[in-house]
């Protein structure tokens, strides 16, 4: 967790009627509390029928409950709890587990290793690839309803298309985590930003090669077009600090930031900085 948009400002707890906004048009705005975390929505209509989008909205949400229920390790008898203790074999988990999977060995391989759910304690645990996954569904639940623009965060972590206004991407701020009130930097989103930190919860991430919990820099953000993705190499890139840099830089159209204990900041060449 870490970033926050510079451009919305979150609803309290349910969706609100489509509101009229001078510059961007009507805006709907709704907090679903899931996955142990608060899932934000600001949904810009655009041309799209106000009907439609809450119907997407409510769309949206129901994948979040869904991942959820599937692969929470925290619920005994979900399919993943059930999994990890061999209560189940794979075959018989709901097919969005083994599609989850996939994309865990995935990251596993593009993060050298950095990210492994296959080496936490209790057995496999995808929660640090999940909870991007089930925001990018989300999204496509809007995108597909054909509003305008929408960002989904996801305890943080941000899944995103287009813009609040025609024309112009949505600018995430990254907060310092030596001061939480403050802004180490904004980004221009090209789809998805994830940042791990050790700032609300301590280092609390697992080194997958010792077994430890272990971090070498104070934050990891990474950007990229899918938040599944970033989500799962700024879990690693925490553990792994500025040498995991180079992995990130080499997954074609990620770029990622650490910022060490003493507040200095190290990023890929690349990196959507707009301050």
């Amino acid at each position: 967790m870490g970033t926050l948009t510079r451009d919305s400002p979150w609803a309290a707890d349910a969706a609100t009627p489509s509101e009229a906004d001078p510059v961007t048009g009507p805006v709907l705005r709704h907090v679903h509390a899931v996955m142990g975390t608060m899932v934000s929505f600001d949904v810009r209509l655009g041309d799209a029928n106000p009907a439609a989008a809450h119907l997407a909205l409510a769309r949206a949400c129901a994948r979040l409950d869904r991942a959820d229920a599937v692969f929470s390790t925290w619920k005994p008898n979900s399919p993943m709890s059930l999994l990890r203790r061999n209560a189940i074999a794979s075959d018989e988990a709901p097919a969005e587990v083994a599609k989850v999977l996939e994309l865990c060995d995935l990251a596993r391989e593009l993060s050298g290793g950095w990210f492994d759910p296959w080496r936490m304690p209790g057995g496999i645990d995808p929660t640090g690839l999940v909870k991007g996954w089930a925001a990018d569904r989300a999204l496509d639940e809007l995108r597909a309803s054909g509003v305008r623009a929408a960002i989904v965060s996801a305890g943080g972590d941000l899944a995103t298309f287009g813009g609040p206004e025609p024309g112009s991407p949505w600018r995430i701020g990254v907060r310092d985590p030596r001061a939480i009130d403050k802004i180490a930097c904004i980004l221009e989103s090209p789809g998805a930003v994830a940042t791990s930190g050790c700032y609300e919860r301590g280092r609390h991430v697992i080194d997958p090669r010792t077994g430890r919990t272990e971090t070498r820099c104070e934050s990891a953000t990474v950007t990229g077009p899918e938040l599944w993705l970033a989500d799962a190499l700024a879990t690693g890139l925490l553990v792994a600090g500025e040498a995991g840099l180079a992995l990130i830089e080499a997954v074609q159209g990620y770029e990622a930031c650490v910022i060490s204990e003493t507040g200095s900041i190290t990023m890929t060449g690349s990196l959507p900085i707009t301050r």
